[in-house]
C-alpha cells in the first residue's frame, strides 16, 4: 500500500459511548475533533503525522521515508464534507481530493476509503 494513499485519511468520527454504541459526529462537531489537532497515520513503512489548522490548512511530514522518490513534506487544504473530512495536497496523492469515513474505538481512529482501503491512526491534542 502507497503510504501517500494512507495519509489521505480523512476524519469522520465516531466516538463510542458509554454503552458501546456508535455516536454520529457531524458539521462542527466533526470539525471540532480534528481542528489544531496533528493525525499520525500508521503505515507499512512509517508514521505520518498530519497537522489540521482552524483556517482549512494542513500539513504533512513522511518521516524516514526517504527512499521512496516521494517529498517528504506537502501541504494542502481539507474540509467537512457529507461527515466526511476530505483533503487535497499539493503534490501528494497527485493532487487530487480524497474523503475518508472514520471511526473512533478508544484512542485509536479507523479508517475506510470509499474504495475500500483501510488503516488507522491516533489523533494528538
Amino acid at each position: 500500500m502507497k503510504w501517500a494513499y494512507v495519509a489521505s485519511v480523512a476524519l469522520a468520527l465516531w466516538p463510542w459511548s458509554a454503552s458501546g454504541e456508535p455516536q454520529g459526529l457531524a458539521g462542527d462537531n466533526l470539525r471540532q475533533m480534528v481542528t489544531g489537532k496533528t493525525v499520525v497515520i500508521d503505515t507499512p513503512m512509517g508514521s505520518i503525522p498530519i497537522s489540521y489548522r482552524d483556517n482549512g490548512t494542513m500539513t504533512g511530514r513522511a518521516q524516514g521515508m526517504t527512499g521512496y522518490a516521494l517529498n517528504p513534506r506537502d501541504s494542502g487544504r481539507w474540509w467537512i464534507k457529507s461527515d466526511q473530512l476530505c483533503q487535497k495536497w499539493q503534490s501528494w496523492l497527485d493532487g487530487r481530493t480524497y474523503c475518508i469515513t472514520v471511526r473512533k474505538i478508544g484512542s485509536t481512529v479507523h479508517w475506510r476509503a470509499t474504495d475500500g482501503r483501510t488503516g488507522t491512526a491516533m489523533i494528538m491534542h
